[in-house]
């Protein structure tokens, strides 16, 4: 077996062998808040507090409304303002007068600011409102003259709190703030001292789940973050709309160089309910109003530590329905960190998935540094849910191995898998790493090693390989979803070589195993095709060998 370290690419090395700032530094800097009226909610942020070793002083309650939404005089006189007076009788940060720019460069005033801090990142818990309502009777200065969609002065707590540290002469009430770090690869520059808080919230449908936000992310920083790499783009090539997609393409590009192995989605409509969807680990499409296909289904395979974001304009409205928008359900089935917007953001106003992906994943921030690096704009509907402190990465992937080798571990299957993926990346001839993988005696206990050589079988086109291959996984497989798309494979590699009774038999033997299969009708409808006396016509194929055969109306893309 070749070395290990032989196979990992350099600037991979280097960029996970970069960030060891101390787990308890970083609970330092984190400021916890909690609705003092809900016991639900104390007991989040006691959790996580423990969990994280936060500091006691640092845990703040306040007497707040349940309800996710309140007026914004209420956000002011129960939130903001209390929270800055405790802020500042506590020693956590230290307020005065400078010069900042108000209207302009050029017009500069003498204000109140935080000049030291000892925090960036602020938790809200389970019970803290989540929304301020619009009020149209607000009548500020200034907003006759901007444009009518940026008259609304409703906002997410999460991100109006974000801008806490803005001297109250820039915070408008209406309207967004741009935000001047977006995009910076300087996680330095996130922080109060220079106008920003880093907010996100242990929330979601019940407390229970708010806790697991803390307690999966954890888990993958020990183990690591691993599993497949699911994103959905639309091909819209409306200017308005484009950028959408062009966010969604970058962060699946990153996960892919990463390491990880992914799909991507390209028609216009969204995964069907049908798509076997694995072992999620990252997560990332547009643009159904509420959770669809694979996601209302009752089984949702997310890995410890995933990531998940669907991108609409009211994806966040309610949290805490298990059944409503995405961000709930979401959470609901497993997901250990996503974002939302609790009201209409318009398209740039939405997180940047893309800077995101590439600030968390390469540039090694934490998932609360690079939720905020990647948003244009502040005081606006951003809300960011999971435990700011979360690096998927934190252990740097050599050490990784070798724990999980020496400990014989679940996981080592999937670091293999990930020296694979990284030396196809950098070019590696497909030979070669089949002969690796060929050369575990891992591969032959292992579904997710075993499915990837049956891939690259398929990929130089060695069709008794390639079965051999699928059925050794599908026998392996202990994943429900992992063994729908075997199934699939194994049938699409029968059609492929004209043999229609064995791809019939196969697509039975699957509708057999799993007879809910939300594709099943579709399935079906190919079965009856495949086994009419005539040979049937040639289906369209795959756009990869290596793809699965899917529900009608389904690209996927590997």
């Amino acid at each position: 077996m070749k070395n290990y370290f032989t196979l990992i690419t350099l600037p991979v090395v280097i960029f996970f062998a970069a960030h060891s700032a101390s787990a308890q530094s970083l609970a330092d800097e984190v400021v916890v808040v909690f609705n003092k009226k809900s016991a639900a909610s104390e007991d989040v942020a006691m959790h996580y507090g423990k969990a994280r070793n936060v500091p006691v002083k640092q845990i703040i309650g306040l007497d707040l409304s349940e309800a996710e939404e309140i007026s914004r005089a209420e956000y002011e006189r129960t939130l903001a303002k209390p929270l800055a007076k405790e802020l500042e009788k506590r020693k956590l940060w230290r307020m005065g007068k400078v010069t900042w720019p108000i209207t302009n460069a050029t017009d500069l005033r003498e204000v109140r600011v935080p000049v030291e801090t000892k925090f960036r990142y602020l938790v809200l818990c389970y019970g803290v409102p989540l929304k301020i309502a619009n009020d149209p009777t607000m009548n500020e200065p200034g907003v006759e003259s901007a444009k009518p969609e940026l008259r609304f002065n409703g906002a997410a707590v999460d991100s109006e709190l974000a801008a806490l540290p803005l001297p109250a002469e820039v915070n408008n009430r209406f309207g967004l703030l741009r935000h001047i770090n977006y995009t910076t690869t300087n996680a330095a520059m996130l922080s109060p001292t220079n106008g920003i808080l880093l907010v996100t919230r242990l929330d979601g449908p019940t407390p229970e789940i708010a806790k697991g936000l803390v307690d999966k992310a954890m888990e993958a920083e020990t183990n690591g973050l691993w599993g497949r790499v699911y994103c959905d783009i639309r091909n819209v090539t409306d200017t308005n709309y484009v950028i959408g997609d062009t966010w969604i393409r970058g962060a699946f590009d990153i996960c892919r160089v990463l390491g990880f192995d992914g799909v991507i989605e390209t028609n216009a409509t969204t995964f069907p309910a049908g798509f076997p969807m694995s072992h999620i680990a990252f997560y990332a499409g547009w643009y159904d109003s509420s959770a669809s296909g694979p996601f209302t289904q009752p089984n949702v395979e997310f890995m410890p530590g995933a990531f998940a974001y669907h991108l609409h304009s009211a994806n966040a409205w309610t949290i805490r329905n298990a059944n409503k928008a995405w961000v709930g359900p979401l959470l609901a089935k497993g997901a250990t960190c996503t974002f939302g917007s609790v009201n209409e953001p318009y398209l740039p106003g939405t997180v940047d998935i893309g800077t995101f992906a590439a600030r968390w994943f390469i540039t090694g921030m934490s998932f609360g540094e690079a939720a905020y690096a990647a948003q244009s704009c502040l005081s606006w509907q951003t809300t960011v849910i999971g435990d700011p402190l979360y690096r998927p990465f934190a252990t740097p992937p050599q050490m990784l191995h070798l724990r999980h080798e020496k400990l014989r571990s679940p996981q080592l299957e999937w670091t293999h898998l990930r020296v694979v993926n990284l030396n196809i990346v950098k070019g590696t001839p497909l030979l070669q790493v089949i002969a690796y993988l060929e050369g575990l005696a891992l591969t032959k206990r292992s579904a997710i090693l075993s499915e990837k050589l049956g891939d690259l079988d398929a990929a130089i086109v060695k069709p008794a390989s390639t079965l051999r291959a699928y059925e050794s996984a599908l026998k392996l497989a202990e994943s429900p979803l992992q063994k729908v798309r075997l199934h699939l494979k194994i049938a699409g590699q029968h059609f492929q070589h004209k043999r229609f009774a064995e791809s019939a038999a196969t697509y039975r033997a699957l509708l057999e195993k799993f007879p809910d299969y939300p594709g099943k009708s579709e399935l079906e409808a190919r079965i009856a095709e495949l086994e009419k006396p005539v040979a049937p016509p040639e289906a369209v194929k795959p756009e990869s060998t290596n793809a699965p055969v899917l529900p009608a109306g389904t690209n996927g893309v590997k």
